[in-house]
């Protein structure tokens, strides 16, 4: 019974951020890319700035072009195109 209380209580103090060292959400960069571009897709500039410093830079821009890509493929597929011909499309580019 003290046992499972003991973990409780470290479990619980371990959990709560202290005034001294208050706890900071740490977002991935995947995370950052999908809140990055959905924002830019809404035109909500606050929620760009927030998105765009949770990670560095390149962190961001990788994380951009790997949802492109799969965002071009997944498209492909439920269009039975291929990607080149989504991707130009998208873009507004002539077939090629």
């Amino acid at each position: 019974m003290f046992s499972r209380l003991r973990r409780i209580l470290v479990s619980d103090r371990a959990g709560t951020p202290s005034a001294k060292h208050p706890r900071t959400r740490q977002h991935n960069i995947f995370e950052a890319a999908a809140t990055y571009v959905s924002a830019c897709a809404e035109d909500d500039q606050r929620q760009i700035d927030e998105s765009s410093g949770w990670v560095s830079p390149e962190a961001l821009s990788f994380g951009v072009g790997e949802l492109a890509c799969r965002a071009v493929i997944a498209l492909a597929r439920e269009r039975d195109e291929s990607p080149q011909t989504v991707a130009r499309s998208l873009l507004g580019l002539p077939a090629a």
